[in-house]
This record gives C-alpha cells, sequence and structure tokens, in this order.
C-alpha cells in the first residue's frame, strides 16, 4: 500500500482544524460587540471567560485539535516513513478522524459532555490500536 495512502487522513484532519479555526473566528467575531472583556485580560488567554458559551465551545474544540491529534500525526508520519501502512493502519486513521470531527460536532454545538467523552475515548482507542501496532513493529 502507498505511503500516501496514510497520510491522507492526516492532512484531512488538518483541514478540519482550519475549519474549525474559521468557525472560531466567525463565532468570536459574532461575540465580540456585545462582548465586554476587561481591558487588563484582553491580551490573556483567560479574557475568553467573557465570550458567551457558544464561542467558548468552538475555542475549546479548536484547541483540543492540537492535543490528542498531535500524536495521531506522529504516529502516522512514522508508520507511512517506516514503510508500515496496511488496510488496517489507514482504516484506523480514518476511523480517528472521523471521530474528532463527530467530536467537534458534538463539543461545538450541544456539548453532551458524557457523549463528548465517549467519542473521545474511541478515538483514544483507535489511535491506540495505530500506536501498539507501530510498537510491536519497531520493537
Amino acid at each position: 500500500m502507498e505511503p500516501s495512502a496514510i497520510l491522507q487522513p492526516a492532512v484531512a484532519l488538518g483541514l478540519w482544524s482550519g475549519v474549525v479555526m474559521l468557525w472560531l473566528a466567525r463565532a468570536r467575531l459574532k461575540a465580540a460587540p456585545t462582548t465586554r472583556i476587561p481591558k487588563a485580560e484582553q491580551a490573556h488567554p483567560s479574557g475568553m471567560a467573557y465570550f458567551p458559551t457558544e464561542a467558548r465551545r468552538v475555542a475549546d474544540n479548536y484547541n483540543h485539535l492540537f492535543e490528542q491529534p498531535t500524536l495521531f500525526y506522529a504516529v502516522v508520519l512514522l508508520i507511512a516513513a517506516l514503510g508500515h501502512v496496511d488496510a488496517l493502519a489507514v482504516a484506523c486513521a480514518w476511523g480517528f478522524v472521523a471521530l474528532r470531527v463527530v467530536h467537534s460536532l458534538v463539543q461545538a454545538t450541544v456539548n453532551i459532555v458524557l457523549l463528548r467523552f465517549g467519542i473521545f475515548m474511541l478515538s483514544w482507542a483507535v489511535l491506540l490500536v495505530l500506536l501498539v501496532r507501530e510498537a510491536v513493529a519497531l520493537f
């Protein structure tokens, strides 16, 4: 299987991060005229606490797209670089991306915490499959 097959989900997740960034910009710009942030807080992340919850949820999700997925990007690049790409790895990579997109949609809209946590744990399970398989191949 071509190494690019596992890089496609990584690029897709990167593009999704861009979509969420645009969603965040829209949410903040929409809320900004009515949000009163004290001058001393405007240059700090704590200023986000003054925004409505709808804008904060999108901001939280944007940040989450740079936490767990960084490990995903690393393992996908490792799998591609070492030539360990197979159908299961590609399926897991796409599964991870799909779960992260669903996680984003849940968090940024309805934000049902238990549902979001379940999706998060499923995405970790898929990521662990990728990691464990690569560990076995390396060690």
